[in-house]
Parts: C-alpha cells; structure tokens; sequence
C-alpha cells in the first residue's frame, strides 16, 4: 500500500520577542517529524526555550536546492514538517518560497502557521500610510543596482517597506534621498526587543542621522510613496477634473493620473481621458 504524504507546514517564529508564538504553533512544532530551519543554531535557542526536542534539518540559501529534493522526499513518505526562518514568516525574503513551490509541483499538502511579520509590523507602527503599500525586500547590495533599482520605484505612490543590514544603511539612505527627493521615511530597529525604536524623518535627515553615529540592529525602513494617498483629499468630494489635478499636483504624470482616477472611480479610462484633455502638466 502506497504511503499517504505528509504535510509541510510553514510555520511563523517570533521576530524578537520569544513569547510571540501561537499556541498553534507550539503544539505544530511539537507534532511534527522533523524541522527544517534557516539556522538550525537560531531555531535550537527557541526550541529550547519550549522544551521542544527535533530533528533539525538545515534548509538555507545555500544549500536550498539539494535539501529541497530532500525534504520533499520525506514527505512523499509521509513524513509531517515544520519550516522556519530565522524570524517570522517563511517565505518571506528567506527560500522558504522556494521550497513551498517544490512541494506544489510534488502535489504535497502545504498550509500556514500564521505569525509576527517584519514588514507588516513596522508598516503598522510608522505612522504611515497602510492603504496601499508594496513590500520591496533588500535593495541590491551593489551602488550602482541599488540606485537603478530605486530609479525605477521613483514614482510608485504606495507606502514602499525594505528590510536593511546596519552595515549598508547609512549608503542606502543616502541613495533614497539623492533619487527620490524629499519624503517621510521611518527608521524600524529591533523590533519587539528591548531597544524597540522608530525613528520618523525627512529622507534628507535621514540620509545625514548616521553621519557621527553607528547603526544598531536590523531595520526595516518605511517609506511615503510619492504623492501619498494620505496626501490627497477624499476623491468623493471632487470633480473629476480636481481629482486629476490633485494626482498631478501630487506628481504624478497625466497618462498616471488617469489610470488612477479611472480606478478610484471604477469608470472607463477613455471617459476620465477626455477630462484630461484641457489639463496641463
């Protein structure tokens, strides 16, 4: 008789604070066959702290590939697993994505132990706009890649969230603001931990606060979107033709302009296109 499979579980970890688990997934990690961890030294401390003891398998980056065939192999077999990252969800700028698409291909059960998310926790307590936000990960390491990249994100108007190491902050800073001009951005560092802070500035402060200071600790940075929506009056009080000039005056080009409103309005392009039409830059 064939084995039924097993199911890979992906399994949110606290981002600091060690108490920031669900009952749900305490009981997941202590069912399950085996645990496959980003850093297996990292995911012992917190499996310690539950008095959980598991096999642990290193699935990383690195090694991504090879271990993935791996562990799906075990759940052909019928084994249950558990994947974590380092912190929070997997997934989520970790190759715990990776591994959820071999188990799709493979036909494995997958399902989420939901949790602590970085990027929507920061997100929450920057005082910024939670509208309409896009989550951009880590900027290129390279100058030149960086400062590409950013070019391109020049005028997306949605709240823009970026994980970032200390060593490249102050560089990264400084490239926002030499690009992107003049907007709030918030500092998010040690997040849930002891040293918790979110520091609110100017793009053009920011670029200059690590200057005669160190960076400490991991960050996410969150970033107003040119022309925020917070920015803009309520679009149900305006004419078609103030709605246009309010996205413009915001920054926006004309062609953007009316894509948007023609979206906020759930009407026809070529209808708020002929609005446009008297309009100027």
């Amino acid at each position: 008789m064939e084995n039924k499979a097993g199911m890979l579980y992906l399994c949110a970890t606290p981002i600091g604070n060690l108490e920031d688990i669900t009952l749900r997934a305490l009981r997941i990690l202590r069912e399950v066959d085996a645990i496959a961890a980003e850093d297996t030294r990292h995911t012992l401390k917190l499996l310690n702290h539950y008095e959980i003891a598991k096999p642990l398998i290193s699935y990383h980056e690195h090694n991504k590939m090879e271990k993935g065939r791996e562990i799906v192999g075990m759940l052909k077999r019928g084994m249950n697993i558990a994947l974590v990252s380092d912190a929070g969800m997997p997934g989520i700028s970790d190759p715990g994505a990776d591994l959820a698409a071999l188990a799709a291909e493979a036909g494995i059960a997958c399902t989420i132990i939901p949790g602590p998310s970085a990027a929507l926790s920061a997100l929450v307590l920057s005082g910024l706009s939670t509208k309409r936000f896009a989550f951009e990960g880590f900027l290129p390491r390279e100058g030149r890649e960086r400062r590409e990249q950013l070019a391109r994100l020049k005028n997306e108007s949605r709240t823009l969230i970026f994980y970032e190491s200390p060593h490249r902050l102050s560089d990264v800073l400084k490239d926002m603001h030499g690009i992107l001009g003049s907007r709030r951005i918030a500092l998010v560092r040690e997040l849930t931990k002891i040293h918790e802070e979110v520091i609110s500035l100017d793009l053009k402060d920011a670029a200059a606060y690590y200057d005669d200071k160190s960076p400490r600790g991991e960050y996410v940075l969150v970033l107003e979107g040119k022309g925020s929506e917070q920015d803009l009056p309520d679009y149900g009080s305006l004419t078609v033709e103030e709605h246009l000039k309010a996205y413009m005056e915001a920054g926006m080009d004309k062609k953007e302009a009316v894509k948007q409103v023609a979206k906020d309005r759930g009407i026809p392009r070529n209808e708020v296109y002929k609005y446009s039409i008297t309009l100027k830059h």
